[in-house]
């Protein structure tokens, strides 16, 4: 009779061998620094809601995200979260606003 610490270790082994191991994405996001240096860059308010997007106070298509918020000058959005978001919507935001040109985001809360 095999003992029950092999058949542990087997079925350990087993399961070990034969799971697929996930790849974590990273997403960059810029968090607050202090100074007060005047710059060129454009600031931008993004409030994420569960159901809906405002930037600058104009309510926004998710779709639309990447054509309204691309410009020439360097930006930064300010992102506030609204108290019903998931965090997979906030990847989706961000992982949008990674592909805009000159434009760094930072979650204000």
């Amino acid at each position: 009779m095999t003992s029950l610490i092999d058949v542990i270790f087997l079925l350990l082994l087993f399961f070990m061998l034969t799971s697929t191991f996930s790849k974590y994405g990273e997403i960059e996001f810029a968090t607050a620094a202090a100074g007060g240096a005047e710059t060129d860059q454009v600031i931008r308010f993004v409030k994420l809601e569960a159901d809906r997007i405002l930037v600058d106070g104009t309510l926004t298509a998710f779709e639309d995200m990447a054509m309204v918020m691309a410009t020439d000058k360097p930006q930064t959005a300010l992102i506030s979260l609204g108290g019903n978001v998931t965090s997979q919507q906030l990847i989706d935001l961000l992982s949008v606003l990674s592909d805009v040109e000159q434009l760094r985001a930072q979650v204000i809360g």
